[in-house]
């Protein structure tokens, strides 16, 4: 599956933690997720408490978009909304102007959650293989999701950044099948996984379908047989642990800014 194919391939750097989320603070590469879990049996009363927020939103004339996704696998009883990618900058106008609605969430969606979390995700162009103008296209029906907890070392997260450059240059040259996107998490509290890696899927049968050729043939096709096991072991050395996820696109419960 590409799902475990990535996992085994793409553990990913994180930069020197100075100036690793505050360098090009003026790019759209931003975003920011909360992830809410419920009980089974507040399920229908905490989507109808979002579907409520949601209403303010549009009421108040709120013009940032939040994606919402369905864990499909994992804890199916969580949810993620995504929004991005913005600036830094419009993360503090979209703060003021959700005020507005504070107090509808908090009356109508708090006493629905099991728990919530946040962070923000910072967007790698150069760690990801995406379709051209992926951006402007619609959602995809479903992602994998997989995530990414990286050995402590400077040295070993500065390799794994040139290493997964590599395998991101390597799937641009080939035109490589297996398109995925890289986000760096950013003051995620705790716990947090260092990055994760999103691939875009049509359906379950898209799931379940290898890329062809593998990713690690893709990679040897670009770099010899040696480099590519070189890459291979210093990903695989390196990586402290790996989990993965399907999501589902919701448009129920996605807010969509007036355009």
């Amino acid at each position: 599956m590409k799902i475990l194919t990535l996992c085994a391939a793409s553990a990913l750097a994180l930069s020197a933690y100075t100036g690793a989320f505050a360098a090009d603070t003026s790019k759209a590469n931003v975003y920011r997720v909360f992830n809410d879990t419920v009980a089974p049996a507040k399920q229908e009363a905490y989507e109808a408490g979002l579907k409520a927020y949601n209403q303010c939103l549009h009421d108040h004339g709120f013009k940032y978009t939040w994606g919402a996704w369905n864990h499909e696998t994992g804890n199916t009883y969580t949810y993620s909304y995504v929004a991005g990618p913005y600036t830094w900058a419009d993360f503090d106008a979209m703060h003021t102007a959700g005020k507005a609605c504070d107090a509808t969430w908090r009356k109508q969606g708090n006493p629905q959650l099991k728990s919530e979390g946040s962070a923000f995700m910072v967007g790698h162009a150069d760690m990801s293989h995406m379709p051209k103008d992926s951006d402007k296209a619609p959602q995809p029906a479903m992602i994998g999701v997989v995530v990414f907890h990286l050995k402590n070392g400077h040295e070993a997260h500065e390799a794994f950044g040139n290493a997964v450059k590599k395998i991101a240059a390597a799937a641009d040259k080939s035109n490589w099948s297996g398109h995925f996107q890289t986000l760096e998490i950013s003051y995620g509290g705790e716990g947090a996984p260092d990055y994760i890696v999103l691939l875009p899927e049509k359906n379950w049968a898209d799931v379940g379908m290898e890329s062809n050729p593998s990713l690690w043939k893709m990679m040897e096709n670009v770099y010899g047989k040696t480099e590519a096991a070189t890459i291979r072991k210093s990903l695989g050395d390196s990586i402290e642990k790996t989990s993965s996820h399907i999501d589902s696109y919701n448009a129920d419960l996605t807010y969509t800014a007036a355009k």
